[in-house]
């Protein structure tokens, strides 16, 4: 039985993308399909009714998600086709943000959206399915324990939004990524503290930071994945965050 959080058709009135947004993608360089932006606000439809219900998003207004939302997730979209990543991973999915976005515009890349919260993960896997995603697979299981051996060293890109302090983040993402590839952070005004304070972790984990990239929406900070993660890393479930790198 589906659960009656999401529904089981997507509202027939799905309000389309804000100007701002338009504008936003554009000067961006970012150029979406009319079967993608639909797609987008079929997902927002189905985000804010489930919000209703559960904590997704704290953003209650519909418009203003446009841009603090999808805009904040496409803008990893030229990092990710820059580096043809075939493989990422979203690290937190939570509701979706960015993993879902980017699954929808790579629809040649296998996305998986990490959510280790019960109900926040069937919320993803049935808006997987309403939506027709066949690129996205979802897994309700922590990151340490997915990085640790199912999904280490096997991706081209891991991305995060929203979950924790870069030095934890670190020890979340990085064991996940190949050799060569990338971990990448979206950020707000503490991207750079947050580097500074992360030394010790990048030296651990085999990482280096190659660029931050300022956008109107926040700061991406790109790692390159260096060398091969020590197998011990990452460590059990909870301790990154207790006891930061």
């Amino acid at each position: 039985m589906t659960d009656p959080e999401v529904p089981n058709e997507v509202p027939v009135e799905s309000r389309g993308p804000s100007a701002e947004f338009l504008l936003a993608i554009s000067d961006y360089g970012i150029e979406l399909e009319a079967s993608e932006v639909d797609l987008i606000s079929k997902y927002l439809d189905l985000l804010y009714i489930a919000n209703e219900k559960m904590n997704l998003t704290g953003v209650r207004d519909r418009t203003a998600a446009w841009m603090r939302h999808i805009f904040d997730a496409l803008t990893l979209l030229p990092i990710l086709q820059q580096s043809q990543a075939r493989s990422v991973v979203d690290v937190g999915s939570g509701g979706g943000l960015p993993g879902l976005v980017l699954a929808i515009v790579m629809p040649d890349s296998q996305v998986t959206l990490i959510e280790s919260t019960g109900k926040k993960a069937k919320f993803l896997k049935e808006t997987v399915d309403q939506l027709g995603l066949n690129n996205v697979r979802v897994r309700s299981e922590r990151a340490e324990i997915l990085g640790a051996k199912e999904l280490r060293e096997c991706n081209d890109v891991v991305v995060s939004r929203a979950v924790s302090r870069l030095p934890s983040l670190l020890e979340f993402c990085l064991p996940m990524v190949r050799l060569g590839g990338h971990f990448v952070a979206i950020k707000g005004e503490q991207a750079a503290a947050e580097v500074a304070a992360s030394v010790h972790a990048l030296g651990e984990l085999r990482g280096v930071v190659i660029d931050q990239v300022r956008t109107p929406t926040g700061t991406l900070v790109v790692v390159e994945k260096t060398g091969l993660t020590p197998k011990r890393y990452p460590r059990a479930i909870g301790e990154p965050e207790r006891q930061p790198l």
